[in-house]
């Protein structure tokens, strides 16, 4: 009995020693993750009255939102960082609620499984925890002003100042786990004998799908600070970087991402050096600077056109170094693979160009230019749009792979910006001059440079992708997530129907029936898909390995 007693006794104790440790280790995981505040004053959010005007307009002091008549929101922001944050949050506040919304009904979606989720939740916030320390004081205040605004809804994923920072890490944390991100943005700027009129232009599309809600309510981004030069950006409520923009001095900034080794934690958010480029570069030099003196978690190029120096360079980022690239002739493609001389001839780079869809795309993109017969908006509208019938909607050889945010045309020399609204990129394309807009801050979009829309969006084909991408979420779904579907046979038929020379319309169903232990079919279809043009080496590489686990 003695012995027994003093068995439990030692048992107790290890198991308070242990309680203790791991008591030990939660405090030091939380004081760790703990992200300081910025050292802003507290206010009253019902101070700031807004105004509404209709049912689509509201203005707050010297700042309004509203949606145009494409159905693409607009927010123009007057005064210094932490003002700009409190005046963007109360007046997108709705907007704001509805992308978060969109974003964590699709990471749900993604990861169904609330360990995991949970797991997500706090790697993220141990990967993030530093992440402060490389965002200016500035954006700091910007962004916890903008967070005030933000839902009470996801308070139990973290605080909102927290939340909001995370998000702007996002597409960064995507595309050094797995190059979630790396989905074939192409891009490209030109002028002398190229354009029309000599002067410099550039076309880009940004693909990037969170799904077809997170793309919904697009946002343009005015913003009047008070240091710094006056900018428009592209994108979704929420996020203060930029991934599409031009300044006041006819300085343009886009990002496409490029092949990333994982990191060991988050520094500063690509769309946050981009945003601080273009509030501060006026030229080339001045964005070369700022580029330099950052520290980034993934690897990134920064396309920037300069009214000034009348022409693109390339800025590639990584890291561990920094480089950048210019072209020898007047005009300079930009896809997801480096072509300065410090990452040329790196493996990672070589690989990348060898495996994936960049190189075709790129020079797909090349192509297209070069026999062109003159560039203007509307020929870059076009190139944006291009698709190859023989490869099937969707595919990601394509500079339009139908996924698209949105994409951007800009003419730094007449300080004008043009930004597609949906579907896609292939809605009507909208232009502002910047001058007028900034001048008396108010709205002037330039009816008369609206670029029509793409007429593929009236047509049969155009139904038919958008059945096959539902078809393809629930294929998707069952193989990947285990959420369980039926595909009878009439689906079947129609799902190839609608996308037959498409290669992922047959390794989808392939896929499919070998997650039903159906091999013969499986094997079928994998070999259907080979039988296409499939995007990359690296996907043929894939489905001959599933073809192999068949036999």
């Amino acid at each position: 009995m003695n012995f027994l007693k003093k068995t439990f006794k030692i048992i107790k104790i290890i198991g308070e020693i242990f309680l203790m440790l791991f008591l030990c280790f939660l405090l030091y995981f939380f004081v760790q993750i703990r992200i300081e505040y910025p050292d802003v004053p507290k206010v009253n959010l019902s101070d700031y009255q807004v105004e509404k005007i209709s049912e689509t307009e509201w203005i707050l002091d010297d700042s309004w939102l509203k949606k145009n008549q494409f159905g693409v929101w607009e927010v123009f922001v007057v005064g210094d960082d932490y003002e700009r944050g409190i005046k963007y949050g109360v007046l997108t506040k709705k907007l704001m609620e509805l992308q978060e919304d969109y974003f964590v009904a699709q990471i749900n979606e993604i990861i169904p499984n609330s360990f995991y989720l949970n797991f997500l939740k706090v790697f993220v916030a141990w990967f993030n925890k530093d992440m402060p320390e490389y965002i200016p004081e500035e954006y700091q205040k910007e962004i916890y002003g903008v967070s005030l605004s933000f839902s009470d809804k996801y308070d139990y994923i973290a605080p909102k100042y927290y939340r909001i920072l995370n998000y702007h890490a996002a597409h960064d944390i995507g595309h050094a786990l797995k190059d979630l991100s790396l989905v074939g943005c192409t891009s490209f700027g030109a002028s002398g004998l190229y354009t029309t009129d000599s002067s410099l232009i550039i076309g880009r599309n940004f693909d990037f799908y969170m799904g077809d809600d997170f793309a919904k309510d697009k946002l343009v981004t005015f913003m009047k600070p008070t240091k710094g030069f006056n900018y428009v950006s592209y994108s979704w409520a929420g996020l203060m970087g930029v991934v599409s923009g031009m300044n006041e001095k006819g300085l343009t900034v886009t990002i496409n991402a490029s092949k990333s080794d994982l990191p060991f934690g988050a520094k500063m958010p690509i769309s946050l050096l981009a945003r601080e480029i273009l509030q501060y570069a006026s030229n080339h030099e001045e964005a070369i600077a700022i580029a330099k003196k950052r520290d980034v978690f993934v690897s990134e190029t920064l396309m920037i056109g300069s009214k000034e120096d009348n022409g693109v360079i390339l800025l590639e980022k990584s890291p561990e170094k920094f480089g950048y690239f210019i072209s020898k002739s007047d005009y300079t493609v930009c896809s997801n693979h480096y072509q300065s001389d410090a990452y040329l001839n790196e493996p990672s780079n070589v690989d990348n160009i060898k495996n994936s869809d960049s190189q075709y795309r790129y020079r797909k993109m090349d192509s297209l230019i070069t026999n062109s017969k003159g560039i203007d908006p509307t020929e870059v509208a076009r190139i944006l749009r291009f698709k190859e019938d023989d490869k099937g909607m969707g595919n990601p050889k394509l500079i339009n792979q139908m996924i698209a945010h949105h994409a951007c045309i800009f003419k730094p020399q007449d300080g004008l910006a043009w930004f597609s609204s949906g579907p896609y990129q292939m809605g009507e394309i909208f232009c502002y001059d910047l001058q007028k807009i900034f001048d008396d801050q108010k709205n002037y979009i330039v009816d008369s440079l609206t670029i029509a829309a793409d007429p593929f969006i009236n047509t049969p084909q155009f139904v038919d992708y958008e059945y096959y991408k539902k078809i393809k979420l629930l294929l998707h779904k069952d193989v990947n997530l285990g959420i369980a579907y039926h595909l009878d046979a009439k689906t079947e038929k129609q799902f190839i129907a609608s996308n037959p020379k498409l290669y992922t319309t047959y390794m989808i169903l392939g896929e499919y029936y070998k997650n039903k232990e159906n091999c013969t079919q499986a094997k079928l279809y994998f070999s259907k898909a080979l039988e296409c043009s499939v995007a990359s080496l690296e996907e043929e590489v894939k489905i001959e390995t599933l073809i192999k686990e068949c036999q």
